[in-house]
């Protein structure tokens, strides 16, 4: 008897160590809080959820489940079976299509399944210095019960939707659950290895509010550390002037370094408007019939193809579309100035310049 309680005494003991180092190997310190550089001139009010903090792990987790093409749950290798973020986010076309991705189709993106978005995707990048809600139309509202809330939920929205990544929570949390990188990298981001929807919802939100870009040779000539050329400087003339392109209203210079307000405004694309989805189906305020965002201008001579429905393929279009091509209508916004003359009407020297100071705008550095 005397025996048998030694080795049952040993084997507890043996059970207690093991048990030790276990929880000892799944141990993981916090994560390291990560804070956003803001570049120069930029605002320092930053939309960061207080239940979800920058960490340098968070964002890492981020990147990598970002352009993890089993993120749409499926572990095989067929590409059409396959889908990431980063399928309609390319960094090199400033986290939006560009021109030959082959899930640009008519000017939309097609989702896993090949059925087309409702709207043109768009650039990712300064997403943590918006406050005006996201999407074309502003209903992922943070203000706003009737909308999503946040970038975490369009995570979700974009894994769920038919027209995306088509998945389920329980399919795609299998697809990464298999594969051996991500314990570890959920264990060093959270605190413990166990994978979630919400986890996951985080660390791709926090990727995203990492992507900060502030250094083009616009922002250098700001700085005094890079001149501009004579037809870049008369183009940034012409973008911040009524009488010249008349840009600067919506899309904003030093006063507003992100290049849009982040407001919505009808500039003239149509006169006639049936799409379902645009702010006015939001708010409900006739003001807003056929009113999308302003996007950012920032990297816009590589975010291809333009505006929410995707129909100008090149930035030549666009400035043509706005030198002579508005169609007005009851609902332009009055900061649409050159609406009665159809355009602004610039030469074509001077379509040039402005062309050339948008090109200003490109930061390299982030694109690579």
């Amino acid at each position: 008897m005397n025996k048998f309680k030694t080795y049952w005494k040993i084997a507890c003991l043996t059970g207690a160590v093991v048990l030790m180092f276990a929880a000892c190997r799944h141990r993981y310190e916090d994560p390291t809080p990560l804070d956003i550089a803001i570049p120069y001139g930029f605002p320092s009010r930053l939309n960061i959820p207080d239940d979800n903090p920058m960490t340098v792990e968070g964002v890492e987790l981020g990147r990598a489940l970002f352009h993890d093409p089993h993120l749409c749950g499926y572990t095989g290798t067929n590409p059409d079976s396959l889908m990431s973020c980063a399928s309609c986010h390319d960094r090199a076309h400033n986290y939006d299509l560009g021109p030959d991705n082959p899930r640009l189709v008519n000017g939309r993106p097609v989702g896993r399944t090949g059925k087309a978005t409702h709207h043109n995707a768009m650039p990712l990048m300064n997403l943590v210095f918006n406050h005006e809600g996201y999407s074309w139309n502003g209903s992922i509202c943070p203000q706003n019960v009737k909308g999503r809330q946040s970038i975490e939920d369009i995570v979700l929205m974009a894994i769920e939707a038919d027209d995306e990544l088509c998945s389920t929570k329980a399919r795609t949390l299998a697809a990464l659950r298999a594969d051996s990188k991500y314990p570890e990298m959920f264990g060093k981001a959270f605190g413990s290895e166990e994978i979630t929807m919400e986890r996951v919802q985080k660390a791709i939100a926090q990727y995203v509010r990492s992507l900060v870009s502030g250094n083009s040779k616009f922002d250098r000539y700001l700085q005094g550390k890079e001149q501009l050329t004579p037809q870049e400087l008369h183009g940034y003339i012409l973008f911040t002037t009524e009488e010249g392109a008349d840009c600067f209203h919506c899309h904003g210079s030093e006063g507003s370094p992100l290049f849009t307000t982040n407001l919505f405004y009808n500039n003239g694309l149509d006169n006639v408007f049936i799409d379902p989805q645009d702010r006015y189906s939001f708010t409900g305020h006739d003001a807003d019939h056929g009113a999308y965002r302003a996007p950012s201008l920032r990297n816009v001579a590589v975010s291809a193809p333009y505006m929410h429905d995707g129909r100008f393929q090149t930035l030549d279009e666009v400035l043509n579309f706005y030198n002579q091509g508005l169609q007005p209508s009851p609902y332009v916004s009055p900061l649409m100035h050159h609406i009665n003359d159809g355009g602004i009407l610039l030469t074509p020297s001077e379509i040039a310049d402005l062309k050339a100071f948008l090109n200003t705008l490109t930061d390299e550095e982030f694109l690579e």
